[in-house]
């Protein structure tokens, strides 16, 4: 049997923005879930400066806020197999952020 199924294969791929994709929008906030089976990533975005006022009230000793509010920017739903390969290429960004870095600070 052949293993081709296993094979990852660079492809350049071209994507062509929509009228929603076509200007990048900033998130700050992520979270991924699974519901029936479909992996489900929400990127958010919540004003820094309530994340500032909870880390300020967090390292002054007071208890932090119950909740949080913030804005959806998008949800994406993703096969098994798309999210795995996010995975692999996030692990490979972060792995060359981290090379770039230890080389600056030589």
């Amino acid at each position: 049997m052949s293993d081709t199924a296993d094979k990852t294969i660079p492809l350049n791929v071209r994507l062509k923005p929509s009228e929603q994709s076509a200007h990048p929008l900033a998130a700050n906030y992520s979270n991924l879930s699974v519901a029936q089976g479909i992996p489900y990533l929400d990127f958010d975005f919540i004003e820094p400066a309530a994340l500032a006022a909870i880390a300020k009230t967090a390292k002054d000793g007071q208890s932090a806020p119950k909740g949080l509010g913030g804005h959806l920017v998008t949800r994406v739903a993703m096969g098994v197999d798309a999210l795995t390969r996010l995975q692999q290429q996030i692990r490979q960004v972060l792995v060359g952020l981290r090379e770039a870095r230890e080389e600056t600070g030589k």
